[in-house]
């Protein structure tokens, strides 16, 4: 039960004065959430920038680009003439320096005489521009009389904006906002926040939102810092709740005596890395622990993770129990399989795959024949949480790209069976810091080196202005039997308002079609499952020769034999991203090449990406590079920015924030484990403001 004294703020935003359905639509879109926002969800939405409306010069001494605050008479209207909707509305006022153009596009003509009455003072606040000579203020964000002037805040915050939602509407729902925020009590100790000079909760929340100085909306900053702390703390809480329950001591242990795992290894076309071989004995040595096992495998873009996951699963199946491997997106459960499969049946295992595709008879077969124990591995999606999925044993639980999955998934796959061992797989190799944020205290493995074989890959960036080379010289590649990846940013054009520039899949499909033909094909995440499977097929077996897809193909999607990869609008993405994406080539036993295509010109922070990916393929390197080049995220205006799951907290600032969070968590299930009395029914009202409620049933369960 969420705590009462939140109710207030779990009130939705539509219950503000001036926010109606079509703001609740666009409120929905800036704050991320499927159904309407609450209080809650828009005070955590902080500002990204600030106006200091101190400046109150002259119109003669005003400059061109700053936000001024004039104080000016009215002189005299001019609305767009008659039938000429897109003209703007034009009032000119003065003061005894100069003139000034106030300028409204759009404009209601009776709301903009109300506004600025002819003769009247009025203080208006906005950019300066300068227009054929005048100075003008386009749609100024304040026009006040004296009295609304002296009510003014004299520096106003900016906040992250979305089309069709004016600053103003944000700053209006704030102001509600705040003044219902309820007296909550403190749950951060006492020696913390003394230890980081944080202010209380609300005080932080009034001086982001109603900065006094213009310092106050900044990260580093006490007031922002102490709120990230929170979500920090509220994250690291809720980890050391699962990890509670995960690491009650278990029963029978679940590693045998070797003998299937062996058969494997004999099976192996190539001997197993030095990192492969350690990271499978420290599996080995976890399944024989009294403790249930929580690991971490975390390796490049093919550095064998799925084969060291194959025998620490031969490891359990050796005692005559079950594992089960879930992946994110049926993509990648069957590139799994495939790669499982055959080293599995060669060491005598039984393997299956469940995911939503397997429907009817065959799954009724596959549901059946794990109960009764006849199944050793099973690989899937969400499919293996479903009520009626039901194991005989299950001992060993595979997470594959674990921060893609919530807790309630984690738990629902360890709850089918008796002191289930937990091992998660992450294909992106995550800087040390951040693994205590996703993961809190696991141990881990790192596969550090590629299989043998491995050809390295040739990166180049080359300015879009090019492509026509580029167009040229994959004709020489396919004609020559190569095989090729170009990947786009997006599907179509409704993704991209006011990104001309951005080509969308579908678009350059046609294009590449129209010189290729038939041998190019086309996958992207809105084509059903089937369809996108049948057009992988056909590029694996070379029936097509040239692949237009989206990020889908980002992980999961194993062609040895494509060799050439072109990503149009590299700049638009980002480092880890790219990084998995060129992991799709350089798999076979020939030399491969990515080319980088950009839009001029490159943001330096663009730049800066594509110099460390062309410069390096090391995975862990290029996840340390990407958290110390990630300011805020200028991916496809996705929030490729800060921690996934995370909204206030920012790595390169809050760094030393995540120890202290994971510290105080882990102080706190020592002292209070059930969150009982005063201070634990403190820590339930934050486990709900940051959304991680999900832990709150397990306090104390089991």
């Amino acid at each position: 039960m969420r705590p009462s004294v939140l109710n207030p703020l779990f009130a939705s935003v539509t219950s503000l004065s001036g926010v109606g359905p079509k703001q609740d639509r666009l409120f929905r879109y800036l704050l991320d959430r499927s159904e309407t926002p609450r209080l809650v969800d828009l005070l955590l939405h902080l500002p990204s920038n600030v106006i200091d409306r101190r400046a109150r010069p002259k119109i003669a001494d005003a400059v061109p680009g700053t936000v001024v605050t004039l104080e000016v008479t009215v002189e005299r209207h001019k609305p767009p003439p008659p039938g000429r909707s897109r003209a703007p509305y034009v009032v000119t006022a003065s003061d005894d320096t100069g003139t000034v153009l106030l300028t409204f596009f759009r404009a209601k003509p009776d709301y903009i005489e109300k506004l600025l009455p002819k003769g009247e003072t009025r203080y208006v606040s906005g950019t300066a521009q300068m227009f054929d000579g005048t100075l003008q203020i386009v749609h100024p964000d304040r026009v006040v009389d004296a009295d609304g002037f002296a009510r003014l805040p004299q520096i106003d915050a900016v906040y992250p904006l979305t089309e069709g939602l004016a600053v103003g509407s944000i700053r209006r729902a704030m102001t509600q906002a705040l003044a219902k925020l309820p007296d909550l009590p403190e749950w951060i100790a006492p020696e913390v926040m003394r230890r980081c000079a944080f202010p209380p909760f609300a005080e932080a929340l009034h001086r982001v939102h109603e900065p006094q100085e213009l310092t106050d909306i900044l990260p580093q900053n006490p007031f922002w810092s102490r709120l990230a702390f929170d979500e920090l703390l509220a994250g690291q809480l809720a980890l050391a709740l699962v990890r509670a329950r995960l690491r009650r001591p278990a029963g029978a242990r679940h590693a045998g005596d070797g003998h299937l795992r062996h058969r494997i290894i004999d099976a192996l076309p190539y001997a197993l890395t030095t990192s492969q071989q350690d990271a499978a004995q420290a599996i080995a040595g976890d399944l024989n622990q009294p403790l249930r096992m929580l690991r971490l495998l975390q390796g490049d873009v093919g550095s064998g993770k799925t084969v060291v996951a194959l025998l620490a699963a031969a490891a359990v199946a050796e005692t005559g129990k079950q594992a089960a491997l879930m992946a994110p997106t049926e993509i990648l459960a069957r590139q799994h399989i495939k790669t499982i499969a055959p080293l599995a049946e060669r060491a005598g295992m039984n393997v299956a795959i469940l995911t939503g595709r397997e429907k009817g008879k065959e799954r009724r077969d596959i549901v059946a024949r794990l109960a009764n124990g006849e199944i050793d591995l099973v690989v899937g999606t969400h499919a293996l949480i479903q009520d009626d999925v039901v194991f005989k044993a299950l001992a060993l639980a595979i997470v594959d790209e674990q921060h893609r999955f919530g807790v309630r998934e984690r738990l629902a796959l360890t709850e089918k069976g008796d002191a289930v061992d937990v091992l998660v797989l992450s294909a992106t190799p995550i800087p040390r810091t951040l693994v205590l944020t996703y993961f809190g205290d696991m141990d881990i493995s790192e596969l550090r080196e590629k299989p043998a074989g491995r050809q390295p890959i040739d990166t180049r960036a080359i300015p879009r202005s090019r492509i026509k080379e580029i167009v040229d010289g994959l004709q020489r590649a396919l004609d020559a039997g190569k095989r090729a990846y170009w990947i786009c940013p997006l599907v179509e054009e409704s993704e991209a308002e006011g990104i001309e520039h951005l080509t969308n899949a579908t678009q350059r499909f046609e294009m590449l079609q129209k010189r290729f033909g038939n041998r190019v094909g086309l996958v992207h995440g809105q084509m059903k499952g089937a369809d996108k499977d049948r057009v992988m097929a056909q590029f694996a077996a070379g029936e097509i020769q040239l692949l237009v897809a989206t990020t889908v193909v980002e992980v999961g999607v194993d062609v040895p034999q494509a060799t050439i990869m072109v990503i149009e609008n590299a700049e638009r993405f980002g480092l880890a991203q790219l990084h998995q994406l060129r992991g799709r080539i350089g798999r076979g036993s020939e030399a491969s090449t990515c080319l980088l295509l950009y839009h001029e010109p490159l943001t330096e922070m663009s730049a800066a990406r594509l110099k460390v990916i062309r410069e390096t393929t090391d995975g862990f390197r290029i996840a340390e590079e990407d958290l110390r080049l990630r300011g805020e995220g200028e991916v496809l205006g996705t929030r490729q920015s800060g921690l996934p799951g995370y909204r206030i907290a920012r790595p390169e600032v809050h760094a030393q924030l995540i120890a202290q969070a994971r510290d105080e968590a882990v102080r706190i299930m020592q002292d209070n484990p059930t969150l009982k009395g005063e201070r634990g029914e403190a820590l339930r009202c934050l486990l709900y403001l940051y959304e991680r409620d999900e832990a709150i049933p397990l306090i104390g369960a089991g």
